[in-house]
């Protein structure tokens, strides 16, 4: 997603308009976002090898190379596939004249879980199918650290991108911690009876929220690199703690922006809750009550990610920081986090209501939509 945005600013700004300059920074960004799916795949196995120590399982050594494997080898396509396909997206864009902005950094966040996910399952499935063979997953854990030479070589031709590499793991590894408390909560709830169905809420929560903030994100930090130089921040937004009503309320273009993506929250949830419903309408809580919690929880993440971002997106730019590398990834991970306690909460209020009107257990006819 960071990668998205990032080629949107540099299109939008002109940085790409060259073929040399455009051939220079694709592939510079292209070998930082190996890199990244690299260290990060390895750190993913580690986080998961950790989080099941503390549920108490046994840790077994064939597992442990296996998960390390399939999550290098997965980070490692994922992060290539989306990134030709955002490259393809943001050049299309540019020359057909619309904002990169406005379909680049969505098209990543939505595709960006179903392509991980297809490619974790068959890589996982293919090595799980050869665990007996310990050589094999040990040989592509070398093979695939030995190419980050190579990337970090391609990434020196660039010097902005060079100085992300540098300084932009700290954004990356803690979005990473941030979202693994959100999967905790998840893990923590997901078998219990009052939060039946959550598993299926969780993931639209999360991404409409996570799409929304790094669309608003990307657009401000384009309009910054527009309109100012990074550390100076223009006069009508020295403020770095902005008024709420300033964010939400002002004829001013982020302004407009922020109330458009907020205007989407709801008839989009209401979108995919009808769909979720035709589904899997046994697990959709059959309470009109827990659609008006939903609803509102997802208007208070959005509402909040949305103000955050703009703060965020000030101060970084402040430090002379490229937002794009070191806003989203921490507004992502908070969306993660954020959605799947709100959903907790949305879940565990319409329980105890139910369970106080004696409805615990009772489900109402599945005739429709509640």
């Amino acid at each position: 997603m960071t990668l998205a945005s990032r080629l949107s600013t540099a299109a939008n700004t002109g940085q790409i308009d060259d073929t040399q300059e455009q051939h220079r920074v694709i592939s510079s960004n292209l070998a930082l976002i190996q890199v990244q799916a690299t260290v990060v795949g390895f750190l993913a196995a580690v986080a998961a090898l950790l989080l099941g120590a503390m549920s108490r399982e046994e840790l077994d050594f064939v597992k442990v190379e296996l998960l390390c494997a399939s999550s290098v080898i997965t980070a490692f396509l994922a992060a290539f596939a989306l990134g030709m396909l955002m490259v393809c997206i943001v050049i299309g864009a540019r020359k057909l004249g619309v904002n990169p902005d406005n379909i680049a950094t969505p098209i990543a966040a939505s595709l960006g879980d179903l392509i991980t996910l297809s490619i974790l399952a068959f890589v996982s499935s293919f090595f799980y199918k050869h665990k007996d063979n310990r050589y094999l997953t040990l040989l592509v854990c070398i093979s695939f650290t030995a190419l980050i030479p190579l990337w970090v070589l391609i990434v020196k031709q660039n010097p902005p991108i060079m100085r992300i590499l540098k300084f932009g793991w700290f954004p990356i590894i803690l979005a990473m911690v941030i979202s693994s408390f959100g999967g905790l909560i998840l893990n923590k709830t997901i078998s219990k009876q009052q939060f039946q169905g959550m598993a299926i809420f969780t993931p639209i929560i999360c991404g409409v929220g996570g799409n929304l903030v790094a669309i608003q994100t990307s657009r401000i930090s384009t309009y910054l690199h527009m309109w100012s130089t990074p550390g100076v921040l223009p006069l009508w937004m020295k403020q770095y703690w902005p008024n709420p009503c300033s964010t939400f309320c002002t004829s001013e273009i982020n302004s407009i922006s922020a109330r458009v993506l907020l205007s989407l929250v709801v008839p989009g949830h209401l979108i995919f809750f009808y769909i979720i419903y035709l589904v899997e309408g046994h697990l959709v809580p059959q309470s009109k009550m827990f659609v008006v919690f939903y609803l509102l929880a997802s208007l208070m993440q959005v509402t909040i990610l949305l103000y955050l971002a703009e703060v965020m997106v000030r101060l970084t730019w402040h430090q002379a920081l490229d937002p794009d590398s070191h806003c989203i990834p921490y507004l992502t991970g908070l969306g993660d986090l954020l959605g799947t306690g709100l959903l907790t909460l949305c879940f565990l209020i319409n329980w105890l209501l139910r369970s106080e009107a004696g409805l615990d257990g009772i489900s109402d006819p599945a005739s429709g939509p509640p």
